[in-house]
């Protein structure tokens, strides 16, 4: 079996490609003086305030919120929409984008065409981060607290903080990948009718599915906690407790078992098969983590999708040859984005 590589694994950047980022970012900034919106300063109504920001060039700025939810700070990348400074009173509709495990707020900018895309789009795209392992929610924290409030921070804080120092629009759609996919889906059925749009990439879409075949023959939770909470130094049970004892709480955020609560938003759902595809690195190893774990997530994609298509959903379903990594999930966005920016009316 091939040792576990976990930027592989989820598409981490290498060392070089974040060096060359923010190489690119520091000579944008230093380069320019194209200041967008003076967002320091900006509250939400609990008292989590942009603290810092830097504009990358005119229309891309990342800010620094000290979050209350999350009694820290933490960093979101916006782009600003086409037309924004040439329509000063003008509201503008929201794509969140998340990113995965062991990923952070820079992913998007640094993997997928997302610049590409929205260069004439009339939208704000905001990309926050959403920790190493945060996995988009006020974490049960065995019961006595709600820290980290990733749902918190994303949901309300950063979403006042938009509608106050950018004007967002109360149209939203989301989209991510792997860990990111499963926020998508749960911030969307956790909050109907705050999301127009939903989209996942190889997303945790069934956290309470029975196996994790074929890495392992242990239920997903249980694989999860054991495999990637515990050895990353985070309490096992602080996510959402026990998978049995407080199987409720799991439910409770687990996008296959919120499904119906999906019925107004349109869905776009794509995962690979777990066998090598065309965008994976020739000598690939069929045994590689990368790609077996894709066919693992596959099992949780149909489970979410065959419930979706019971209920008469509006979703739309693609698999394709391919492993648990980014080229494939930025070549599937491509195929989200005009859905996003129509559910939106994101000219």
């Amino acid at each position: 079996m091939a040792t576990f590589n976990r930027r592989r694994f989820f598409g981490v950047a290498s060392t070089a490609g974040v060096a060359a980022a923010t190489s690119q970012g520091v000579a944008l900034a230093s380069g320019r003086d194209a200041r967008g919106p003076n967002l320091v300063g900006v509250q939400a109504e609990n008292g989590a305030s942009v603290i810092a920001q830097n504009y990358l060039d005119p229309r891309t700025v990342d800010i620094t919120i000290d979050s209350i939810a999350l009694g820290h700070t933490a960093s979101v990348r916006i782009s600003l929409p086409h037309r924004f400074g040439s329509r000063p009173r003008a509201s503008w509709p929201v794509l969140y984008l998340l990113h995965g495990g062991y990923g952070d707020y820079l992913d998007w900018t640094r993997h997928s065409d997302i610049a590409r895309l929205s260069r004439e789009r009339d939208v704000l795209v905001v990309m926050p981060d959403g920790g190493e392992l945060g996995f988009y929610t006020d974490w049960w924290a065995r019961g006595v607290g709600n820290k980290p409030g990733w749902e918190t921070f994303h949901l309300v804080e950063l979403s006042q903080i938009l509608v106050r120092g950018l004007r967002a629009a109360d149209r939203r759609a989301i989209a991510g990948l792997s860990m990111g996919g499963f926020g998508a889906m749960s911030y969307a059925a956790r909050h109907p009718g705050l999301f127009r749009a939903a989209a996942s990439f190889s997303g945790t879409l069934d956290t309470l599915h029975p196996t994790v075949e074929p890495v392992s023959p242990d239920p997903y939770a249980t694989w999860l906690l054991r495999t990637h909470m515990a050895p990353n130094g985070y309490d096992p049970l602080g996510l959402f407790g026990d998978p049995t004892a407080q199987r409720a709480v799991w439910a409770a955020h687990n996008p296959a078992d919120l499904v119906k609560n999906l019925r107004d938003t349109k869905l776009f759902v794509s995962c690979g098969n777990g066998r090598i595809g065309p965008l994976d690195p020739p000598g690939t190893d069929p045994s590689d983590v990368s790609v077996r774990f894709e066919a693992s997530q596959l099992l949780q994609n149909r489970e979410f999708v065959k419930r979706a298509s019971s209920l008469e959903l509006d979703v739309a379903f693609e698999t394709y040859g391919g492993s648990h990594t980014w080229p494939y999930w930025a070549r599937e966005f491509d195929k989200a984005f005009p859905l996003l920016m129509e559910a939106i009316e994101a000219g």
